[in-house]
């Protein structure tokens, strides 16, 4: 039986500025572990370099108290739409999910910066839980780097 493709977006206001948001996420994420140390353990480069299409990145990152980890590869980088894309290669998420595609991107609204963050996914078996506890983490990771660039 062919599995479904799946989807959930969740879209959080950034008070801190999406040109902020993007950078961190796109070209530092070994800053993402100081400001978000709960959430982002590692950080490690396999390929490539940080911010550039193809490159592959293992990140060691805890949701729902259990430490994951994942291998991606960068894509859709875009600066103009303040967009990322990571597709994943191996970890955690794989053993419940395949085709996963996170993508995050920022847009301004009446003057007001919007993270969005969507997961593209299909299940392996019909019986595993969607993702929610990742959307959850997102959602947290972002208000935890809004209050530590608030300081």
């Amino acid at each position: 039986m062919a599995s479904l493709p799946c989807k959930l977006i969740a879209q959080i206001a950034f008070k801190a500025g999406g040109d902020v948001f993007h950078e961190l996420v796109a070209n530092k994420p070994l800053h993402l572990i100081k400001a978000t140390p709960s959430k982002i353990q590692a950080c490690e480069l396999h390929q490539g370099s940080y911010g550039t299409n193809g490159s592959v990145i293992q990140w060691t990152y805890t949701v729902d108290g259990k430490e994951q980890k994942a291998k991606q590869v960068l894509q859709d980088i875009d600066k103009e739409k303040k967009q990322i894309a990571w597709n994943m290669l191996e970890g955690d998420l794989l053993e419940l999910y395949k085709n996963t595609l996170i993508t995050v991107h920022v847009e301004t609204k009446e003057g007001i910066d919007f993270v969005t963050w969507t997961i593209d996914y299909e299940l392996l078996n019909a019986d595993n839980p969607h993702p929610i506890s990742l959307l959850n983490f997102f959602i947290e990771f972002t208000k935890e780097l809004e209050a530590h660039i608030f300081g």
